[in-house]
């Protein structure tokens, strides 16, 4: 089986053929030959399409797709169908499921049941047992059965001995540990950021604090352990400001931020909609300009969609009643090109978060696998329910302005392309 993409832009800072217009000829998954005009064939594939730009494969650190447990939400299946027409070529799949993944044969479960698709999935297991923050789970032998890190999905670990301890036993199998940026206490209750928006809305208020405290502490306890920490997807100013002095030290921390954090604020809330209630809370527009600096300067090292998929039960209701969360896959490049240039978004979302979670890195030349992701940087439209392939549609992006368009990928093998 032959794919030929013809006159391709390639997006690749590793390729010796970054930055030029090419056809690229792949043959059973082996980039053949990189040229100005490769000659077509009756039994290739042929890939042509409006201002085709292509990079290596796409990598989304924060996905859920609720199998186990929540199939009503998103099947893998369907998830990693959505992800490959998305423009991913690999996922890292949360502990967002019932049952929690916190042992061995439940990480094997989701490799096994991911086996076969143009998109890789690697498990993100739990910190914990049962994601309870309590005791601590069998980190090494799910480990060895292919989970690439270890957090409790949205939770944070309230038990300061506990993150200590973890920090502390992974080093011994350079394991990378994740902690959500929440002090509990402090947040308490509260369901949308607390400022101005809140205050008028009559919401009960997340404070901004109840992340810097959670971080801080965090940075405290790696500086005493060493060890690898991830903070995933950061929401304020003073959290990158954090980051960057812990940076300054030396110290083995990187962050994430999501598409919804870099792109809307909580101006959004006046209409009550439960799609736009997330966690962490969407926060001032001065956190949203101090997100996209952070991505800009480097202190901020992943972008992601944080998909997370929510039945309509649990989002079309009163918006306090609300679940959290938003799906992000098929809306994560039109977002973040909106505010961000191309050359940083493939950064963050290709070699940067495959070196911190320990995948090898891919390039685009001759005789290496083909793992690209296929796009155009200038289709401009207004992102609407059709655009949506997740079984959920509890998107934040509705009715935004996009400027990208994912047209799939060509990874393991196979060519997902959207009609």
């Amino acid at each position: 089986m032959s794919t030929l993409i013809k006159s391709a832009k390639i997006i690749d800072p590793s390729s010796p053929f970054h930055q030029q217009t090419k056809d690229i000829l792949i043959h059973e998954g082996i980039i053949k030959k990189i040229d100005t005009n490769i000659p077509s064939k009756k039994t290739y594939t042929i890939v042509e399409r409006e201002n085709l730009h292509v990079s290596c494969g796409w990598f989304d650190t924060s996905v859920s797709f609720g199998e186990p447990g929540f199939e009503e939400r998103e099947t893998i299946k369907n998830g990693l169908k959505v992800a490959a027409k998305s423009g991913f070529t690999a996922v890292a799949v949360n502990a967002n499921s019932n049952p929690v993944i916190d042992n061995k044969s439940a990480v094997e479960f989701l490799i096994n049941k991911a086996n076969g698709f143009a998109t890789k999935l690697f498990p993100i297991a739990a910190l914990t047992k049962e994601s309870k923050g309590v005791e601590m789970a069998e980190l090494y032998d799910m480990q060895q059965s292919g989970a690439i890190a270890f957090g409790d999905y949205k939770k944070p670990i309230s038990d300061d001995n506990l993150m200590k301890i973890s920090l502390l036993y992974t080093q011994n199998f350079n394991g990378l540990i994740l902690s959500f940026p929440k002090n509990k206490a402090i947040a308490g209750e509260g369901i949308a950021h607390e400022g101005v928006n809140s205050t008028r809305l009559g919401l009960k208020g997340i404070p901004a604090l109840a992340e810097h405290i959670q971080i801080a502490r965090d940075l405290f306890l790696l500086e005493y352990t060493g060890g690898k920490l991830h903070i995933p997807t950061i929401s304020t100013a003073k959290s990158v400001a954090l980051i960057k002095e812990a940076k300054k030290k030396g110290l083995q921390v990187t962050c994430s931020v999501t598409a919804h954090h870099l792109t809307i604020t909580d101006n959004e809330l006046h209409a009550f909609d439960g799609n736009y209630k997330t966690n962490p809370p969407l926060r001032t527009n001065t956190d949203c300009k101090a997100l996209q600096k952070g991505v800009k300067t480097g202190v901020i090292d992943i972008i992601t969609s944080d998909h997370n998929p929510m039945d309509i039960e649990h989002k079309k209701v009163e918006f306090s009643e609300a679940k959290n969360g938003t799906i992000g896959l098929e809306s994560a490049f039109g977002a973040i090109h909106s505010v961000l240039k191309l050359e940083d978004f493939i950064e963050n979302i290709t070699s940067k978060p495959r070196t911190i979670f320990g995948l090898e890195n891919r390039s685009i030349s001759e005789g290496s696998s083909a793992d690209i992701s296929l796009f155009n940087p200038k289709e401009n439209y207004v992102f609407t329910k059709k655009h949506i392939l997740s079984t959920s549609k509890n998107s934040v992006f509705i009715n935004k302005e996009m400027n990208g368009k994912a047209y799939g990928i060509f990874a393991n093998n196979q060519l997902i392309l959207n009609s």
